[in-house]
């Protein structure tokens, strides 16, 4: 097994992946920017090392300063988290030609499936359902105008290349296609440094269903089933739960099928996520895919018992995966709040500040990923999630009253936060009568 191992993130992904590392008997080393200087993770890892300034193109996007930090302390592998660097091809490609191991897919994969028009393409030709919309992408509003009259209204624009719901908008009718389009398209080339975009049927009211995946190097190949992800504020996740609750045995086993039919198109090696649609009526389509960790895998690690970071770093070292699917059991339910720096009376505007007091919640079934602690400062610099709560129940009745009872106990002092949001969702008619398809 890898002896050393470079961990390119920071927060709470950093720390999960350290806590994975030492449980594994490997070591770690963690990376911080100048303004993370009292972060917990660089105080469990190992070793830690400063790679620049605040701002990420200066610190985390450093591919030179992060390169150099990983030969100095000797690593064989760095492990990217989400974000950042998880899904740079060129950072997988500069790993290989010094010698390191970059724990997560190859850089063909993350190409294909970084470009949706092309992931699309892959997809249709292995038969897997994807939403009517654009052949490839389009660069010209006229011809994006005549496409979506095509397609038919509404229609949802989105970045080629992007993700994070930047470069995304929807559009209802002609008269305010040409503005959205331009402006998704100016978002999308400030973001993702490409305006390139595409166009699909928007589908109205539907759930949000990814599939978990793991695939070895020796074409073994498996899912984990699915998370319900349709809790969204302008198409960010803030609330998830696994399984999907609308998802028999039959239609778990048929889109978990084409998730596998996802993997194998493209010989996908390592953790990955298959997105899809699904409609009232039981039909799926798939969106897209993420070719790294997800911040929500904590949910199917709690309904299968897996330990996906654990996964990930044995298939990049090349071992065979040690689960058939025939293994996989999906046990209770599980839900995840996103805990977020940010004033949701104020347009949920981000809140940066020193935290003064920390309570974590625990108990039966509980978990809280963090890298909080109380005289932490949260800076300005970063995403505004300061933490993960995520709750484990028989069904998904207990698993409701557990979250709720958790973010009742958490403190978090001296900073906004969204906790008091996430308790009105779990208490609102909707949520609890599963009703969630369009709710935000």
């Amino acid at each position: 097994m890898f002896k050393k191992i470079l961990v390119a993130n920071r927060g709470e992904i950093a720390l999960r992946i350290i806590r994975a590392c030492k449980e594994m008997g490997i070591g770690t080393v963690a990376v911080y920017s100048e303004i993370d200087g009292d972060s917990a993770h660089i105080h469990i890892a190992d070793e830690a090392i400063c790679i620049g300034p605040a701002s990420p193109k200066k610190s985390y996007l450093n591919t030179n300063s992060i390169i150099s930090a990983a030969l100095v302390t000797g690593c064989e592998a760095i492990h990217p988290g989400y974000g950042f660097l998880a899904e740079d091809p060129e950072f997988v490609d500069i790993c290989r030609e010094n010698g390191i191991k970059f724990i997560g897919p190859e850089k063909e994969h993350i190409e294909k499936m970084g470009n949706k028009p092309e992931a699309r393409k892959i997809m249709k030709e292995m038969g897997v359902p994807i939403v009517p919309g654009s052949e490839g992408s389009i660069n010209e509003a006229v011809e994006a105008f005549d496409t979506a009259k095509k397609i038919g209204f509404p229609v949802m624009v989105k970045a080629s290349c992007g993700g994070g719901g930047r470069g995304m908008r929807v559009i209802y009718d002609e008269k305010e296609f040409i503005d959205k389009f331009n402006i998704a398209k100016s978002e999308a080339a400030t973001s993702f440094n490409d305006g390139s975009m595409y166009i699909e049927k928007f589908i109205e009211k539907p759930r949000h269903i990814e599939f978990q995946v793991l695939a070895d190097n020796y074409g073994n190949a498996i899912h984990l089933g699915e998370r319900d992800c349709s809790l969204q504020r302008r198409n960010q996740k803030f609330l998830e739960e696994a399984p999907c609750a609308v998802i028999d045995q039959d239609l778990r086993a048929e889109m978990g099928e084409a998730a596998l039919k996802a993997v194998g198109a493209i010989n996908y090696v390592n953790a990955g996520t298959v997105e899809f649609l699904l409609d009232e009526h039981g039909n799926f389509y798939f969106i897209e895919m993420n070719t790294r960790i997800q911040v929500e895998h904590t949910i199917t690690e709690m309904v299968t018992g897996i330990d996906l970071i654990k996964e990930q770093i044995r298939i990049a070292y090349g071992e065979r995966l040690g689960i058939s699917q025939d293994m996989v059991r999906i046990k209770g339910h599980s839900i995840e709040c996103r805990i977020n720096a940010e004033d949701p009376e104020n347009g949920f505007s981000p809140c940066p500040g020193e935290i003064e007091g920390y309570f974590a919640p625990g108990g039966y079934g509980v978990r809280m990923d963090s890298h909080i602690y109380g005289g932490y400062t949260v800076p300005p610099t970063y995403d505004s999630m300061i933490g993960k709560l995520i709750v484990w129940g028989k069904d998904r009745n207990e698993a409701i009253n557990r979250m709720k009872r958790a973010l009742d106990e958490i403190i978090i002092t001296g900073i906004n936060t969204n906790i008091d949001f996430q308790k009105q969702i779990l208490n609102s008619e909707d949520f609890l009568a599963n009703k969630t398809e369009g709710m935000c």
